[in-house]
């Protein structure tokens, strides 16, 4: 029927229900009389109350006039008249059992259907406005990370630093916007700040696991145990540093698939970094017979690998005896080159053909097994 506002003692909801309460009273005594007059009220001063048969049933502050842009005594004589006219269509309706009931429902979808329509007219607009503020703070910190991108580009050349301060910069411009659409929909950040320290240790359960990977994100990017572009090994996982997320570390494999390592799980396991430094030794094992020249054969197998393309001369390529076996000598060739995976497989690949053909030069046999038949005759 009509708008009330809160009183000092008494917020707007509570008000609206005591008035509904009041109304609902007097409709349950059906036939009785009803006078409904607007005048001066006891208190509060300059107040006017509305009362049906002399009960007041509401009280008309100076506050609603001045929200409703008229006098006191008018905004009383508005509210008997509107008061009046909802008793006596009431009243109509509640005549019979039936009609009451009917009544009731009615009554009861309306003031539904009401506060539906009030609370959509206060929080649609909230919610755009905070759409628009969310998505505002997207396109800027979309614009932060591309103009860190190029500003780092030029003055740095650390790729993980760069990623480091462009991710900080991105989130950090994400809650801000976060924070500015959540006073856009009427949440005070205070109210969030007391609603997130009431339920951390739900929310520590719960986000355990995201905020260790977060954590473990930030000291990798900071620590730096690899960069992007390194070979590495976590676990079963061996390949190229793509992308050091705040959530996870991307590794590209050597046959070109993506794996998702979790941070935490990045920082807490044993990383092998292949590519920490820029060479990296490489072994051959080459298996000889007992009745061949050391000396001769580990200058052979040393000189086969200094003449391959990607084998570095300092330090030079070296021969050791690790192993006697029973049928055979086990000698190790070492030699050193690029650490990269692409380089350093096809280079041992070269050093293991050159060793085959100087060793075959040089009239070095390599050992082979030999299968040998015994047949034997049956007694006469």
């Amino acid at each position: 029927m009509f708008v009330v506002t809160g009183l000092d003692d008494q917020d707007a909801r509570s008000r609206a229900r005591q008035i509904e309460g009041r109304l609902n009273a007097m409709l349950d005594t059906p036939g009785r009389q009803r006078t409904v007059k607007a005048v001066p009220a006891a208190s509060p001063p300059g107040a006017w109350s509305v009362s049906v048969s002399d009960r007041t049933m509401v009280v008309v502050t100076l506050a609603d006039a001045q929200d409703a842009g008229v006098t006191v005594q008018v905004l009383a004589s508005q509210w008997a008249g509107l008061v009046e006219r909802a008793l006596a269509r009431a009243a109509e309706r509640r005549r019979s059992a039936g009609s009451r009931f009917i009544t009731s429902i009615q009554s009861s979808i309306e003031t539904a259907f009401v506060r539906l329509l009030e609370s959509a007219i206060v929080v649609i607009p909230r919610a755009v406005a905070a759409a628009l503020v969310i998505a505002a703070f997207w396109t800027l910190a979309s614009f932060v990370r591309w103009a860190m991108r190029l500003v780092f580009r030029k003055f740095v050349s650390d790729l993980t630093v760069e990623n480091l301060i462009k991710q900080i910069g991105y989130y950090t411009v994400w809650a801000l916007g976060l924070l500015v659409a959540a006073g856009a929909f009427g949440i005070e950040p205070g109210d969030v700040a007391t609603g997130l320290g009431l339920t951390s240790i739900a929310l520590g359960f719960a986000l355990k696991d995201i905020l260790s990977n977060f954590v473990s994100g930030l000291l990798i990017l900071s620590l730096r145990p690899f960069q992007l572009g390194d070979q590495i090994i976590i676990g079963t996982t061996e390949g190229s540093v793509e992308r050091i997320e705040l959530r996870a570390t991307l590794i590209r494999t050597y046959d070109g698939r993506i794996v998702s390592v979790p941070n935490s799980e990045t920082f807490t396991s044993r990383v092998t970094n292949n590519t920490a430094n820029p060479v990296r030794r490489a072994l051959v094992q080459v298996h000889a017979d007992y009745d061949i020249d050391l000396r001769h054969c580990s200058m052979v197998l040393a000189n086969a690998a200094g003449s391959v393309e990607g084998v570095l001369p300092d330090p030079s390529p070296s021969v050791r005896l690790v192993q006697l076996e029973k049928d055979e000598l086990v000698l190790e060739l070492r030699f050193w080159t690029d650490s990269r995976r692409s380089d350093f497989v096809a280079t041992s690949s070269n050093v293991r053909l050159a060793v085959i053909e100087q060793l075959r030069k040089a009239g070095i046999e390599l050992p082979s097994s030999d299968l040998r038949v015994a047949l034997t005759k049956p007694a006469d």
